[in-house]
């Protein structure tokens, strides 16, 4: 069986559009894992190549600090491996499942990422769902939509009820699962993600304490989701990215692992 994490380049072998897709998401999977949101080997981050309806995934057995930019493999919309690097390592179907039908639905979207946090799973499964309780959380008032739990997520009719439930937002809470973001780049998406777990976080540590919330007033909530929508005084993720990349930097030296733009 081959089980080898050392993969050789790619760079030569593909598009400089794809090239640049490729580091960009294996980063995104490195600071995920980073920042404390990854799951064993499990989850997902897609991202679309420009220019075509192909998709790149990670590898089912990666840790995500693990994950270069050649250990990626391109599917179609439909998870149809296109290439993959030489290894016993598959996919996973539930990858495609849920990725692929947003990619497919949703033109805009180029990026979708999938987790299973402690905070986002603890979130998922109050009735209250996502409170807008910090400024933070505030930012997605009006502007996430829940999935009900249908179990592992490898039924191909489930997608249909994914796309409806999603709707044109870039949040989703899967009840009883995790979250998902998406956005018209791997650094919107990632910045998402972050904003909506660090909500999750503190969510669960407010409600932990006991102590009654603070709500603010309706007009406070739409005034604010306003202002952190993406466009509205910056685009998400654009300005944070070079920061994270060069934490990200850091970080590699000392790990052990390939360097993701590998």
């Amino acid at each position: 069986m081959n089980y080898s994490t050392n993969f050789p380049s790619l760079k030569d072998q593909v598009s400089p559009e794809e090239w640049q897709t490729r580091v960009e998401l294996a980063a995104c999977y490195r600071l995920i894992d980073l920042y404390g949101m990854s799951d064993l080997i499990y989850n997902h981050i897609t991202s679309k190549i420009p220019g075509t309806e192909h998709l790149l995934i990670n590898l089912y057995g990666l840790l995500y600090k693990e994950i270069t930019a050649s250990s990626l493999v391109k599917i179609d919309i439909n998870g149809n491996i296109l290439s993959s690097p030489e290894t016993d390592y598959g996919i996973n179907k539930s990858g495609y499942v849920i990725h692929g039908c947003i990619h497919e639905a949703r033109k805009d979207v180029n990026a979708v990422i999938h987790t299973h946090t402690r905070a986002g799973m603890a979130v998922s499964v109050m009735a209250c769902g996502l409170l807008p309780i910090t400024q933070t959380s505030i930012r997605f008032v009006g502007h996430h939509g829940y999935h009900e739990f249908e179990g592992p997520a490898i039924d191909l009719e489930e997608r249909k009820r994914l796309i409806v439930d999603l709707g044109n937002h870039d949040t989703m809470i899967l009840k009883n699962h995790g979250l998902l973001t998406c956005g018209a780049t791997i650094q919107q998406a990632f910045n998402t993600m972050y904003q909506l777990e660090l909500s999750c976080r503190a969510q669960v540590d407010a409600m932990a304490s006991g102590q009654a919330l603070n709500l603010p007033s309706k007009e406070v909530l739409e005034k604010t989701a306003h202002l952190y929508q993406p466009g509205t005084r910056r685009p998400y993720g654009v300005l944070e990215w070079h920061a994270m990349i060069r934490y990200l930097e850091a970080e590699s030296k000392s790990s052990g692992y390939p360097h993701y733009d590998a």
